[in-house]
C-alpha cells in the first residue's frame, strides 16, 4: 500500500501550486487535487518530479490519499468557492480532520466557516499567507489562526516553508477564530497605504520635480538603501527602470492609471470604521483607487475643472523634502494598523501580539521593511502600547521630518496635485497630538439638533441645554 501524505493542497493555481512545491521541497509527501482534472495533470507534467506528490482526480481519492489526521490547505477563489470547498469535503472527512484556508477570506467568514466546521468535528484554520507567488514558492509570511492544537499539527510544515530573518522563522500562531485572517487583512491594508504613498511620491518627482521615470527609479534606488529600505521601494525602482520593448518609453507611462483592488483594503476600512480606529492613510489609499477607476470621468473633468498653473520646482531640497514626507506617513500607516489591530484584539479577546506580527511581516510578505525591527522592539518594551508614534525613536523620526512634511503638502496643493495619504497622515498626526480639538463645537450642535446630550470639562455626567425653548441646561444622568 502506497505511504499517505502527509498534507494535501486543493487548488492548483499559481498560489496553491507554489506552496505544494514549496512544501515538497522540503521532503514532504504532499498530496494534490484540483477542481479540474487538467489543471492537476499539468501540475504534475510540470512539478511533478521536484517532491513526492500523489495527484487525484476525485476528491475521494485526494481525501483518501492522506494520513490522519488528514490536514488540507485550500487554496480557491475567496467567497462561496471556499464554502463549496468545505461542502464538498466534509462528508469525506473524520473527527479532527483539519480544514486550512490559506486564500484571501474576510475574516468573519473565517469565524463562520469555523463554527460550522466544529459542529461536525472538524477543525477549521484561517491562514494568512503574504507574499504573492514567488513567496508561496521561496518562503512567504504566514499569519496561523484558529485552534492551537490544529496549528500544532501542521507548526512544524508552516515554519519549515515560511520566510526566514535572523534564523526566525516569519510564521506564529495568530490566535483563535478569524485572526490570522484578520490580520492578514490588517497587512493588506497597510500595503495599500504604503502603495499610495509611493505613487503620490512618484507623482510629485514627475509633475512638480520635473523628473522622468528611469531618474525617478534611480531616487528610489538611492531611498532603499535608507530609514526607508523595504520591498516595495526597491520594487519601485525597478518597475520605474523598466522599459517597454514596443515603444521605447519607460513601461510605467503607458500602463493606464486605474488601480485594481480585490478587497482586503475596503475590508480594513470598514472594520476600522465599526471599531471606531481613525484609519485615515489606508481608506484614503482605497478611495484613490476607487477614483482612479473613474477614468472617463476623469478625462472629462480634466478639460473643465481649474487648477493652479504649474510651476516645476526642480530642487534637490525638494527631493529630500519628498523622501522625508513619505517616511513620516508611513510610520503614519503603520501606526494606524497596528493600533486597529491592538483594538480588534480586545474587542475580539484575540491576544494579539503586535510584536509577533512585525517580526513576521519582516520577511516573505509585501511590506517587509527595515522598521519593523524597530516595531518589533517597540512592543517588546512595550506590549500594550496605544500608539507607535509614542515610542522614542517614532516620536522623533515624525518630529525630524514634519518641516519638510508640511513643506511637502504645501507645495503639492498649491500645484494641484492630489496627495490624499501625504495629506490625511499630516492630518492625523496633528490632530492626534492636540490636547483639545474642535469636537467640543461638533458635540454642542448635535445637542442643539438632536438632543445628543454633552459632557462638561468642570463637572461629571451628561447634560442638554434646552436650545431652542428656555436654554437652560439639565443634567441627563
Amino acid at each position: 500500500m502506497a505511504e499517505k501524505s502527509r498534507i494535501g493542497v486543493t487548488g492548483l493555481a499559481v498560489m496553491g501550486a507554489n506552496l505544494a512545491r514549496n512544501i515538497a521541497s522540503r521532503g514532504v509527501p504532499v498530496a494534490v487535487h484540483n477542481r479540474t482534472t487538467a489543471k492537476t495533470e499539468q501540475f504534475m507534467a510540470e512539478h511533478g518530479g521536484e517532491g513526492e506528490f500523489t495527484a487525484s482526480e476525485s476528491v475521494e481519492d485526494f481525501v483518501n490519499s492522506l494520513e490522519r489526521p488528514r490536514r488540507i490547505i485550500v487554496m480557491v477563489k475567496a467567497g462561496r468557492p471556499v464554502d463549496a470547498v468545505i461542502e464538498e469535503l466534509t462528508p469525506l472527512l473524520d473527527e479532527g480532520d483539519i480544514i486550512i484556508d490559506a486564500g484571501n477570506s474576510h475574516f468573519p467568514d473565517t469565524v463562520r466557516r469555523t463554527e460550522e466546521c466544529a459542529a461536525n468535528g472538524i477543525r477549521f484554520m484561517g491562514v494568512g499567507v503574504s507574499g504573492g507567488e514567488e513567496g508561496a514558492l521561496l518562503g512567504p509570511s504566514i499569519m496561523p489562526g484558529g485552534d492551537p492544537e490544529a496549528y500544532a499539527e501542521v507548526e512544524e510544515i508552516f515554519t519549515a516553508i515560511s520566510a526566514k530573518v535572523d534564523d526566525t522563522p516569519c510564521c506564529v500562531h495568530v490566535g483563535p477564530g478569524g485572526a490570522g485572517h484578520y490580520v492578514k487583512m490588517v497587512h493588506n491594508g497597510i500595503e495599500y497605504a504604503d502603495i499610495q504613498l509611493i505613487a503620490e511620491a512618484y507623482d510629485l518627482l514627475t509633475h512638480v520635480v520635473g523628473l522622468d521615470a528611469p531618474a525617478i527609479g534611480k531616487i528610489f534606488e538611492e531611498w532603499n538603501s535608507g530609514d526607508l529600505e523595504s520591498f516595495l521601494i526597491e520594487i519601485t525602482g525597478k518597475v520605474l527602470a523598466k522599459t517597454d520593448e514596443k515603444t521605447g518609453k519607460p513601461l510605467v507611462d503607458v500602463i493606464v492609471d486605474q488601480a485594481e483592488q480585490k478587497g482586503t483594503g475596503r475590508w480594513t476600512s470598514q472594520d476600522a470604521l465599526d471599531l471606531g480606529v481613525p484609519l485615515t492613510g489606508i481608506t484614503e489609499a482605497v478611495f484613490a483607487r476607487t477614483l482612479s477607476a473613474l477614468r472617463d470621468e476623469r478625462r472629462a473633468a480634466s478639460t473643465t475643472l481649474a487648477g493652479p498653473s504649474p510651476a516645476q520646482k526642480a530642487d534637490e531640497q525638494l527631493v529630500d523634502d519628498i523622501r522625508q514626507a513619505l517616511y513620516a506617513s508611513k510610520v503614519v500607516a503603520y501606526a494606524q494598523g497596528f493600533a486597529q489591530m491592538r483594538a480588534a484584539s480586545i474587542e475580539n479577546d484575540w491576544d494579539l501580539k503586535l510584536g509577533d506580527m512585525a517580526t513576521i511581516w519582516r520577511g516573505g510578505c509585501i511590506i517587509r521593511a527595515q522598521f519593523l525591527n524597530r516595531i518589533r522592539d517597540a512592543y517588546a518594551e512595550h506590549p500594550d502600547l496605544d500608539n507607535l508614534l509614542m515610542v522614542p525613536y517614532f516620536t522623533e523620526a515624525v518630529a525630524d521630518a514634519q518641516d519638510a512634511w508640511r513643506r511637502v503638502v504645501t507645495v503639492a496643493t498649491e500645484q494641484g496635485v492630489a496627495i490624499p495619504a501625504f495629506s490625511s497622515s499630516l492630518s492625523y498626526y496633528d490632530g492626534y497630538r492636540r490636547e483639545r480639538g474642535p469636537a467640543n463645537l461638533i458635540q454642542g450642535l448635535r445637542d442643539y439638533f438632536g438632543a445628543h446630550t454633552y459632557r462638561r470639562t468642570d463637572a461629571e455626567g451628561s447634560f442638554h441645554t434646552r436650545w431652542a425653548q428656555d436654554g437652560a441646561e439639565v443634567r441627563t444622568d
